[in-house]
């Protein structure tokens, strides 16, 4: 059964936990950029503390010394999983799963979700966006990664070439009627559920709701997750 991961894209730490004050039921919750810019270790820690699931998503895209080190970091706060760049190359990733020694979850980041074709021909890739992700998450695979972070549109292609032992993290994911903002491959969580992903990465839809609570039960229940 599909896992939903809260993402925490807030203004602030305070703001993010006084959010999960109010969602008692959330197991896994995202920090990205803006929270760990902003607060640091520190809220990780408190986020652990209170028996959450962290995915630190930071797409560390570095030399393999730099990345290896970051994920030992990572690894010492309790983070559950987090992200690399698979554009990091072999040597990268290979140095990135042997520093998480096994005690934490690496996903490779393909393409990311706000990227169509045309964008990815500005910037010289000339593979439909499906195929490249596909080149990618073979690499990251071989590499020893747990998995990737992939559009839920390519969630069956990466199934049926990966077997159910592969982790496939979606983000991009929309309820019917939800606003698009920057996303440009989405998928509401029901369809993203059956095309195989295993973790659905939600944030606008659940923490721009007028009602979080609500929205977090809607989707629990499309998913059909014991209420």
């Amino acid at each position: 059964m599909a896992e939903i991961i809260v993402a925490l894209d807030l203004p602030a730490g305070a703001e993010a936990l006084a959010l999960l004050d109010r969602l008692p039921e959330a197991r896994w919750v995202k920090v990205g950029s803006i929270l760990m810019t902003r607060e640091g270790p520190p809220l990780v820690r408190a986020l652990v503390g209170r028996g959450l699931r962290v995915f630190l998503d930071l797409k560390w895209h570095d030399i393999p010394n730099t990345v290896a080190g970051a994920v030992s970091s990572a690894r010492t706060l309790g983070v559950s999983m987090a992200t690399v760049h698979v554009l990091g190359g072999k040597a990268m990733l290979e140095a990135a799963v042997a520093a998480s020694a096994g005690e934490l979850a690496l996903v490779g980041v393909t393409v990311l979700t706000s990227l169509d074709h045309a964008a990815l021909h500005e910037i010289g890739i000339d593979l439909d966006s499906g195929r490249h992700v596909l080149k990618l998450a073979a690499l990251a695979r071989d590499c020893g990664l747990d998995g990737i972070v992939c559009s839920a549109i390519e969630a069956p292609s990466m199934r049926a070439a990966f077997g159910p032992g592969f982790a496939l993290v979606t983000p991009g994911i929309r309820p019917a009627g939800s606003a698009k903002d920057d996303q440009a491959r989405i998928t509401t969580p029901e369809a993203a559920a059956r095309a195989g992903a295993d973790y659905l990465v939600i944030g606008r839809p659940i923490t721009g709701a007028p009602d979080p609570v609500a929205a977090l039960a809607e989707i629990n229940r499309t998913l059909g997750h014991p209420a």
